[in-house]
């Protein structure tokens, strides 16, 4: 897979116990990261953004793979110049296409996946697609168009596609961009946008993306929001999807609907669990344990 936009892996190790990936080096930062540390940051630096992100999934969707856990973390900038390219990393959820296989595993990061996902329902590319619509949305405004405390009452806003351009925060994002996002975060794959689709809309190929300075209001928010937020925890939804069913068969549905979101160790556990899954048909495409100190 060899594309400017896409993390190269050069060679992989072995051993009794781990597998060792030889990594090109990506230098410039998380994209959020970059963003709250900018003075000026604009709808049209948004949009921009998002080109080279529909650019990089373009690529990887024509090569038949499904990258499964698109968001802001894994969207990396190449150098810390100020015009680095950004990079699509972490392909441990990722899954080939076609073949006669069937996604349905719940994976990803609850926040930025698809209602079909969840559903655990039969799902394609399309679910990438979503993913992107919801970091445009987080990159004009700075928070998340679905967030709840309680798990179930999360997946139920995803699944239901319930979101508002909440004013103040979007009264003075145009609504080419408002238009873009209704496109990709649209519940019914079928009439979601492509790739191909969003690359042509006005707010990406046209001029229609506005020039005014939103970096105070984005960046406070991004800072509120996304600092110590579970949305930075990355496991595995099918994990979560099943600690909520046991929960369902030992108590009442109204007591299941009070879980909430696990720890960061429970989540780490819940992964390890998760990833021993499969799709019904085909098998998982997924990269060795990551150690954090």
């Amino acid at each position: 897979m060899i594309s400017e936009k896409i993390t190269e892996c050069y060679d992989i190790f072995e051993s009794k116990s781990h597998l060792y990936l030889v990594m090109q080096l990506v230098s410039g930062g998380e994209l959020f990261d970059r963003i709250v540390e900018k003075g000026f940051y604009t709808e049209k630096d948004a949009s921009k953004l998002i080109q080279q992100i529909l650019d990089a999934v373009k690529y990887l969707h024509d090569m038949g793979i499904v990258h499964r856990d698109l968001k802001p973390e894994n969207l990396l900038y190449y150098s810390m110049e100020e015009d680095s390219k950004i990079m699509i990393s972490d392909f441990g959820l990722s899954k080939i296409e076609g073949s006669g296989s069937v996604m349905s595993t719940a994976c990803g990061t609850p926040g930025y996946v698809a209602p079909e996902v969840l559903a655990q329902k039969p799902y394609s590319k399309a679910v990438d697609c979503w993913s992107i619509g919801v970091i445009a949305y987080i990159l004009l405004c700075g928070y998340p168009p679905f967030y709840d405390e309680n798990d179930a009452k999360l997946f139920e806003q995803i699944m239901k596609a319930e979101y508002e351009f909440d004013s103040p925060y979007w009264d003075d994002i145009s609504d080419s961009a408002k238009d873009f996002i209704v496109h990709l975060m649209e519940k019914d794959p079928r009439i979601r946008y492509t790739c191909d689709q969003a690359l042509q809309h006005p707010w990406i190929a046209g001029d229609t993306a506005l020039d005014k300075n939103i970096h105070e209001s984005v960046s406070a928010q991004i800072r509120k929001n996304f600092a110590k937020s579970k949305w930075r925890q990355a496991f595995n939804a099918t994990a979560v999807v099943r600690h909520m069913r046991r929960l369902q068969l030992g108590t009442s549905q109204e007591a299941a609907s009070q879980t909430t979101l696990p720890s960061p160790l429970r989540a780490h556990l819940l992964l390890s669990e998760a990833t021993e899954t499969e799709d019904t048909t085909g098998q998982w495409v997924k990269a060795p344990p990551r150690h954090t100190s």
